[in-house]
């Protein structure tokens, strides 16, 4: 599966825990993150992690290309909901494209930890099927 790992700045220490805590399923997936976020996981646990630009100079954006090619499987996004963000209308864009599409999203910490142990017992495998995935 293709995961991206997404996190507000006051969200990233979150996201750190949270990959740590989740490493040994993480690892057997294909990961991507936005710029910073990226290089955090990558300096602070042993994942390996394709990167893209930072969220506010386009990284969301490329994601949710991947979204709309059906190259993305599953996105954890910690969001901050009590700081305004400069390019929510980014966020908003890739939250969209993730109902358009059936990805499963995660906004938090709590829904995430569902996803990933949904994912390790193999309720996320219909994401495999050949006519969900090119």
């Amino acid at each position: 599966m293709k995961i991206a790992l997404i996190a507000h700045d006051r969200k990233k220490d979150d996201l750190i825990q949270f990959a740590t805590a989740y490493e040994s399923i993480l690892s057997q997936h294909t990961l991507y993150a936005t710029g910073t976020t990226g290089q955090r996981v990558i300096d602070e646990t042993d994942l390996s992690v394709i990167r893209f630009q930072s969220g506010p100079l386009g990284g969301d954006q490329q994601i949710g290309a991947m979204i709309a090619q059906n190259e993305m499987d599953m996105i954890i996004f910690f969001r901050d909901p009590l700081t305004a963000q400069p390019h929510e209308p980014d966020v908003t864009a890739l939250i969209r494209l993730c109902d358009v599409y059936s990805i499963p999203l995660a906004t938090n910490m709590g829904t995430a930890e569902v996803l990933l142990k949904g994912l390790q017992h193999g309720f996320i495998d219909w994401r495999l099927l050949g006519e969900r995935r090119g």
